[in-house]
């Protein structure tokens, strides 16, 4: 048995550990099993090579021959299969396609195995290991080349395709040259042992050992690159059920890799060029565009996010972008998630609406309740107050009292009462009339404002008749106050449309004032005090009408007479 036959044997049983060490290190899957009948069409070379050898009849000889070469037929068809799902076309690919790309490999290997008149191969001293090439044989290596080329042409688009990735390019260079190595290896013991055979010694087991270096350029590509495996393939089918827009980029800003719901936010394709900045300037952003294009640049955040409207799209979105390292903390690229949030910015929206409507119904029933409030303070003010003179009336005075002279009386606290009333008024009523009588009655009570203080209370008593309440005052300063109350008066000039001149009055006044309530109980005869007050300023009043008018007259009540109820008060 010759060496080479061995030679071939060794290179069938690492093939066949080959074989098994892919069967059990990866997952299987339809696309795996591509591989496989590609690594069988490689061992089934090193398979016959050794056959050949063993076997001593020459059309068992011829058998194993033609199969070698059947088998390299299938193998360079398998390859351009191979080749296609490498790169990604097998969305081209269906039953009539692969039909079509293994016709010519059928056809030729048919021929091949007939062998008519010994047009492929014919034996040289009895046997076939040493044999001789007819012109089918060439035919074979035209079909197994424009394979190659085809796979080669391929893989080259595919390594120049700006759609493809980084990793996959990665996997194409080294498949070329594992492709590469194999044609070199084939090229060469076609040169060696067929072309110059009569000039040079048998050099066995070329294509044999440059199909194991190229099958071992395959292993490390699935392997190292997990080429198909299930994982990566259940990894593109999640992120295209994802409903969020995904977005990945190298280094270079170039996208490596989408999923379907990313046509929903932006046009934008595998092999692409995304610029930031563009798609930004086509949307509607909000106030944190700098910082977000600052931390995109910087690649130092995690996560960054920005929420964006797109008027052509009429899409409310949110992009969140974070860079991706490597072990190394070194930059390799970036991804975008794009998350629609249109019905939610919606529903926020028709909710501030509805919020908006109950604020402004909210608004409408304070202002109601102003109104509301208004009017009471109005109609309170329309009880409590005279409606000519627009002092407070009587009732109001008596409620005011009533309120505060019992704790008036705990706190030894001393009050006055003035009262006052127009000279002559009946004879204003009669001169001129009753309107000039009202507002003569009028400019009186707003004279006596002008000169009263802020505590001091003005109310119409009666007629003509105003009082005044002046809380914590003696009587010194009650007489004070009523002069300038009858001087107020008295240069008051009262202009009416229909008079020429003015009309000038006086009044009468009256001064009441308590010093010490403290032995005076009250309690509920207020309204019996208050009468008994009332009559008391009552009497100077009368004493200064009587006296000539246009005066001030202080209650004589040295010592203050009892009232019906209790120990009487002392006046100062």
């Amino acid at each position: 048995m010759s060496l080479s036959m061995w030679y071939d044997l060794c290179l069938l049983t690492l093939l066949s550990v080959l074989f098994i060490y892919i069967f059990f290190t990866v997952r299987i899957t339809n696309l795996h099993k591509v591989y496989f009948i590609f690594h069988f069409f490689i061992m089934l070379w090193p398979l016959c090579q050794f056959a050949t050898h063993v076997v001593q009849d020459l059309e068992v000889q011829f058998f194993f021959v033609s199969l070698s070469f059947a088998s390299s037929l299938m193998l360079a068809s398998g390859w351009l299969l191979f080749t296609l799902f490498l790169a990604g076309n097998t969305k081209r690919l269906n039953r009539k396609s692969v039909g079509l790309l293994f016709t010519p490999a059928l056809l030729v290997s048919i021929c091949v195995m007939i062998n008519p008149l010994h047009s492929f191969a014919s034996p040289a001293a009895d046997n076939y290991i040493n044999r001789t090439y007819g012109p089918l044989f060439w035919i074979t290596l035209i079909v197994l080349t424009g394979y190659f080329l085809s796979s080669l042409v391929v893989l080259l688009r595919t390594l120049r395709s700006p759609a493809s990735s980084r990793s996959l390019k990665k996997q194409i260079r080294i498949v070329l040259w594992g492709i590469c190595v194999l044609v070199a290896f084939a090229g060469t013991d076609v040169i060696l042992n067929v072309v110059l055979q009569d000039f040079l010694p048998i050099i066995p087991g070329l294509t044999s050992l440059g199909m194991f270096i190229t099958d071992l350029f395959f292993v490390f590509v699935i392997t190292r690159y997990k080429v198909f495996d299930l994982v990566t393939i259940a990894h593109e089918d999640i992120i295209n059920t994802i409903p969020h827009g995904i977005l990945v980029l190298d280094e270079e800003e170039s996208v490596i890799e989408t999923n379907r719901a990313l046509h929903l936010f932006v046009d934008i394709e595998v092999g692409d060029t995304f610029d930031i900045e563009t798609l930004l300037s086509s949307v509607r952003t909000g106030d944190n565009l700098q910082h977000f294009i600052a931390q995109y640049k910087l690649r130092e955040t995690d996560l960054s996010e920005i929420e964006l409207f797109s008027e052509q799209r009429n899409l409310h979105f949110i992009l969140q972008t974070s860079p991706i390292f490597d072990a190394k903390r070194i930059p390799l690229g970036h991804i975008f998630i794009f998350r629609d949030v249109t019905q939610e910015r919606s529903l926020v929206q028709e909710l501030n609406r509805q919020n908006e409507l109950l604020h402004e119904q909210n608004r409408s029933l304070d202002r109601t309740r102003l109104d509301l409030s208004l009017a009471n303070r109005r109609l309170e003010e329309l009880a409590l107050t005279d409606s000519l003179t627009h002092c407070y009336n009587r009732y109001y005075l008596t409620q005011r009292l009533s309120q505060e002279l019992n704790a008036t009386a705990e706190q030894r606290l001393p009050f006055s009462l003035i009262l006052f009333d127009i000279d002559f008024f009946k004879t204003i009523n009669d001169r001129y009339g009753h309107v000039a009588g009202d507002e003569v009655l009028y400019r009186t009570a707003q004279a006596v404002k002008q000169c009263i203080r802020s505590t001091d209370i003005l109310a119409r008593y009666g007629g003509e008749e105003f009082m005044l309440y002046l809380p914590y005052t003696n009587n010194k300063t009650a007489k004070k106050i009523a002069e300038q109350v009858r001087y107020a008066v008295e240069s008051n000039m009262v202009h009416l449309e229909q008079l020429v001149e003015p009309i000038s009055v006086t009044v009468s006044v009256g001064v009441l004032s308590i010093q010490d309530l403290h032995h005076v109980q009250i309690g509920e005869n207020m309204k019996e005090y208050l009468n008994f007050l009332f009559s008391e300023v009552d009497k100077p009043l009368y004493r200064a009408k009587k006296n000539g008018r246009n005066r001030v007259e202080l209650a004589d009540m040295t010592p203050l007479p009892d009232w019906p109820f209790k120990q009487s008060a002392h006046n100062n």
